[in-house]
């Protein structure tokens, strides 16, 4: 079962990854399903901002649905729900076999590496997201991902895998940018952004549907246009596979 999750559903960034996700899966062979309109957000993102009697609502409600189907896995695009229904679905009575889309993809890396045929000349960095790496200890999937596609050269920033840093989207982050925005010198997601280009890379990658948006609105607003593109795991995977054409910056 794929959850793909309300964000990358709907904002049209997160649209873009879906969709090279679900070629990806179709090129593997895979043997998956999406709920579609029966899929509701998983309700992290509220949990954390105190509505935890929404995020109760809602965990009941896809508890409900999922019970109506058969599978063994679920598959999450986003790590914040990757971090509920490990963490506080059981707490409801729901328990799932439950991998991040980038842990599912590094186990089928021996079938995914000879379909990655079109070398990508970038320089890259990863930002490891803090619901995969730090709240659920993984680090080594999208890293294995990131240097098995041809072409890359992949540098690190000085704060990554247990000391990287936020990038402010979590925790309900993502929807009082405004707000913060007059309490602070810079968002945390511009911070990431100006490590990022202090390592000399041309591509920041993420496996956070938050990222995307989040990291290329700092781009902008940093005056770095140009100087760094920011691209999901799974696009840069899809074009390295042929299925998607070159990212512009």
């Amino acid at each position: 079962m794929w959850w793909v999750e309300c964000y990358p559903s709907y904002h049209p960034r997160g649209i873009d990854a879906s969709i090279a996700l679900a070629r990806i899966f179709h090129a593997l062979g895979l043997d998956f399903a999406i709920l579609g309109r029966e899929e509701k957000c998983a309700g992290d993102s509220q949990r954390l901002a105190g509505e935890r009697g929404l995020f109760e609502m809602l965990a009941e409600e896809n508890i409900r649905t999922l019970s109506k189907y058969e599978f063994q896995h679920i598959v999450v695009t986003d790590p914040h729900a990757l971090n509920a229904f490990r963490k506080h679905y059981p707490k409801l009575g729901a328990q799932y076999d439950v991998w991040h889309y980038t842990t599912l993809l590094a186990r089928e890396l021996s079938r995914l590496q000879p379909l990655l045929v079109r070398p990508l000349p970038y320089r890259v960095t990863f930002h490891d997201p803090c619901y995969l790496g730090r709240h659920n200890g993984e680090y080594d999937a999208p890293r294995q991902l990131i240097q098995a596609i041809p072409g890359i050269e992949f540098v690190e920033m000085l704060r990554c895998r247990e000391n990287s840093y936020c990038c402010g989207g979590g925790g309900g982050g993502m929807w009082l940018d405004s707000f913060a925005a007059g309490h602070q010198r810079r968002r945390l997601s511009e911070e990431r952004v100006l490590e990022a280009v202090s390592t000399g890379a041309d591509t920041l990658v993420v496996c956070c549907p938050y990222e995307v948006s989040r990291f290329e609105d700092a781009v902008k607003s940093t005056g770095n246009e140009g100087r760094l593109r920011v691209r999901d795991i799974a696009e840069l995977l899809a074009e390295a596979m042929g299925m998607i054409g070159e990212a512009t910056a």
